[in-house]
């Protein structure tokens, strides 16, 4: 285990969760003030909501200004608290956490058990809401959403949490304080003093499968969250220690545990020796004005050393890139791939990918450039899983916000990117930028796979997706047979997105028989993310503001 020393902040006194509450949200004032800096564009959004169309120009100004968290929900709509007769007229008992962290769970009582701590208090409804849950036997722990105080008039903060994730756990502890247990499954435990509910939780699951811990979209309690005092090291002893057991479970107990900055949890696999040979593909056609700093970035910016470049040339005609590919293929730093014809992302991918050497395949634009020089052996960590399928980055754009946080299905109408123009350098909605985690997919514009895998479900679908989602439909077919996607947070590149594509008519027809046949295929899961709370707006930047007319109340099915 290894804690790496940081200054004390605001955001220390908060849960590690939290810390995104910490974060500043300019005012409307300083906000109409930066969009001064773009004239047009701003003339273009105000024409756009005089004509009418309101979403689409709040889209654009949010684009413009950076996205910010407005998630405060007014302090007269906090629910009342249940009464303690209806908690055990629901077969609860509500058991607090003693003022040390421990918790005991005596073998006799209630069929079901309530974790909670002093100062918060059980949502209205509750009651009903978790013994209908237990109606499943296959249910072994439950937790819900929760109103955040912050000062006694002050508004509430909703903490909407995502679907049972265990990497995303280990990473950030996003589960406490109250969780619902079936008495049998636990009594008797000896959970970890001060991390009781992330390792209960983590227990649970690995006795009976994920499908025993659930989530259930319903405000389930309020009250006033803290860090618990003292300084941050010290308080995220037992989430350490917790991991660590979780890990001693599973067969991992050679990970190394490292808390991070912001108290994020990294957990380094080993790797195997020798490493393995990293085939890194970079597609491009000219554009040496994107393409040298890509490749430059990857060999020198890039901490791996087992490592192949292919350049997937697609019909080059610039002097300047033809002489770049000579010298590259001079130094032995590259291979260059001829891949002639009508561009097709997908297909020339796959033909190169045919060619790689490497068991891992890294699939990289020529508008990515590396940053942090470990962005690939954090990938290569997670793609190395054998549970895994696709591993996606931290990209940030050229105005230093945030251009890849994950994949969101259903939002924006069709898939957004999670986190769409926040601060590079923000933490996230419960820290969902830095954390190692499950999402539906990521962008091929840095996409880390396993070669095998990769040919397993045949690759990209260059049949139907020729350019446009690809790569969404690549993670979901490795998801459908049980390879999950994750997002990696602590892989930070750069994207200047799309930077090297030109509108055209053309494009406009392709990209919408792409829109209309990955809505064939994938329909369903468009309705709502398995990785994402329905309780967000859905037509902005994700966890950016409440869905309109959302109240938190049930009735909900646990997922």
């Amino acid at each position: 285990m290894s804690v790496g020393a940081a200054p004390e902040t605001v955001a220390d006194a908060l849960p590690d969760a939290l810390r995104f509450a910490a974060e500043p949200v300019p005012g409307r004032f300083p906000l109409f003030l930066r969009s001064l800096r773009h004239p047009r564009r701003l003339l273009s959004i105000l024409l756009t909501r005089l004509s009418g169309r309101r979403l689409r120009a709040a889209q654009r100004f949010v684009a413009l200004v950076g996205a910010h968290h407005h998630l405060h929900w007014p302090a007269g709509l906090a629910p009342s608290a249940e009464p303690p007769a209806a908690l055990a007229a629901a077969g609860i008992e509500c058991v607090e956490v003693d003022a040390g962290g421990l918790v005991r769970i005596a073998p006799e009582g209630h069929p079901l058990v309530l974790l909670s701590v002093d100062g918060q208090r059980i949502a209205a409804g509750a009651s009903a809401a978790i013994a209908a849950a237990f109606a499943d036997p296959d249910l072994h722990a439950l937790y819900g959403d929760a109103l955040c105080g912050r000062g006694s008039d002050g508004p509430w903060l909703p903490l909407l949490r995502p679907a049972f994730d265990r990497d995303y756990l280990h990473s950030v502890d996003y589960l406490g304080p109250v969780l619902a247990l079936r008495r049998a499954s636990v009594a008797g435990a000896a959970p970890v003093a001060g991390a009781a509910a992330l390792d209960l939780a983590l227990e649970l699951a690995d006795r009976f499968g994920q499908g025993a811990v659930r989530h259930l979209p319903q405000i389930l309690s309020f009250g006033q969250f803290d860090g618990g005092g003292g300084e941050r090291q010290a308080r995220c002893q037992p989430r350490l220690k917790a991991v660590e057991r979780d890990l001693g479970r599973v067969g991992e107990a050679g990970t190394r545990v490292v808390l991070e900055a912001g108290g994020v949890i990294r957990l380094d696999r080993p790797l195997p020796e020798p490493r393995p040979l990293v085939s890194l593909i970079v597609p491009t056609r000219d554009r040496i004005d994107l393409l040298r700093p890509c490749i430059e970035s990857l060999r020198h910016r890039t901490d791996w050393p087992a490592k192949e470049i292919l350049i997937c040339d697609n019909d080059s005609r610039d002097p300047a890139t033809l002489a770049y590919f000579r010298t590259l293929e001079a130094e032995d730093a590259a291979r260059i791939v001829a891949c002639p014809g009508p561009f097709d992302f997908a297909a020339i991918n796959n033909r190169v990918a045919a060619q790689a050497r490497g068991s891992l395949l890294a699939f990289i634009n020529n508008d990515v450039e590396a940053e942090a020089p470990d962005w690939l052996e954090r990938m290569a960590r997670e793609a190395l899983r054998p549970g895994t399928g696709a591993v996606g980055a931290r990209l940030i754009d050229g105005e230093g916000r945030i251009q890849h946080g994950g994949i969101v299905l259903g939002t924006g109408g069709l898939v957004t990117h999670g986190h769409r123009h926040f601060a590079a350098d923000g933490v996230g909605y419960l820290s969902a930028l830095r954390a190692t985690r499950s999402v539906s997919a990521v962008t091929a514009a840095c996409l880390v796979i396993g070669a095998d895998k990769f040919a397993r479900v045949g690759g990209f679908d260059a049949s139907a997706f020729a350019i446009d989602f690809n790569d969404v439909d690549l993670c979901l077919r490795l998801n459908a047979i049980g390879l999950r996607t994750l997002y990696v947070g602590g892989a930070v590149l750069h994207h200047r997105e799309s930077a090297s594509r030109r509108p055209s008519p053309e494009a406009a027809a392709r990209h919408d028989r792409e829109v209309g046949a990955f809505k064939k295929r994938w329909g369903p899961l468009l309705a709502q993310d398995p990785h994402y709370h329905p309780g967000f707006d859905p037509d902005l930047s994700t966890h950016l503001r409440l869905r309109r007319g959302w109240t938190g109340r049930g009735p909900v099915e646990p997922r």
